[in-house]
């Protein structure tokens, strides 16, 4: 995984500027800090798949509460220290585990077909992109909360700042006399897993009105209605 982002784009440059960053950052015993997952042996490749099979499976039968490097451990029948080497602590396992979903993310905000990827207008990209995000985040919000980093670390980790930097990217484009790395910071608060969970599990909002919501708050930043379809 790169160390952090290359410097975000001018607002006439594309998206190709921002980098795929992946979620696992946690070197194993056969990978250095730069390998990238296809460079693990193929056992360690093996051994790897075989312990988020049971973090997944403990996860689906147990709920994420019930993950821990002991239970995957047990379930995996490896001793713990080798789930320690690969994932270095929980939080790292339960980032593992979500690297598929945010490798497809990623991959759909930078290649895929408008309006969450390249082609349309920065607004409407933004509103598909905070739609997108709220969906992913309530489809799997129970391992978004247990991945939630420290507060030293919630707003430095790769895919946040990857996530930012997209934002901070589409505000350039659409407010460029705004202070984007600001705002992209503030825009991005609606969308934390925590704040979903409150505003969904607690105060019974469906997720269509957090989706209408931003929507209105891009236009409001913006002051660019959504385009119609079709056009």
């Amino acid at each position: 995984m790169s160390a952090a982002l290359p410097p975000f784009a001018q607002p006439q440059e594309t998206d190709g500027a921002l980098e795929l960053l992946h979620l696992s950052t946690v070197p194993g015993p056969h990978t250095d800090a730069g390998a990238e997952e296809p460079c693990l042996r193929a056992d360690a490749a093996r051994n790897r798949a075989r312990l988020l099979e049971a973090a997944a499976r403990l996860v689906a039968e147990h709920g994420a509460a019930a993950l821990t490097m002991e239970a995957v451990a047990a379930a995996a029948s490896v001793g713990k220290g080798t789930v320690f080497r690969r994932f270095g602590d929980r939080t790292g396992l339960l980032l593992a585990l979500l690297d598929h979903s945010e490798r497809k993310f990623q991959a759909a905000l930078l290649h895929g077909p408008p309006p969450l990827g390249p082609g349309a207008p920065a607004a409407d990209r933004l509103r598909a992109f905070g739609g997108a995000m709220l969906r992913r985040c309530t489809e799997d919000l129970a391992l978004q909360l247990a991945a939630e980093p420290s507060a030293d670390r919630r707003y430095t980790v790769a895919p946040r700042r990857f996530l930012r930097g997209h934002v901070a990217l589409l505000l350039r484009q659409a407010v460029p006399d705004a202070d984007c790395e600001l705002l992209s910071q503030m825009l991005m608060a609606p969308l934390d897993a925590p704040l979903v969970h409150h505003l969904t599990t607690q105060c019974g909002m469906p997720v269509d009105r957090l989706e209408a919501g931003w929507n209105d708050l891009v236009t409001r930043v913006t002051g660019a209605p959504a385009t119609p379809p079709g056009i």
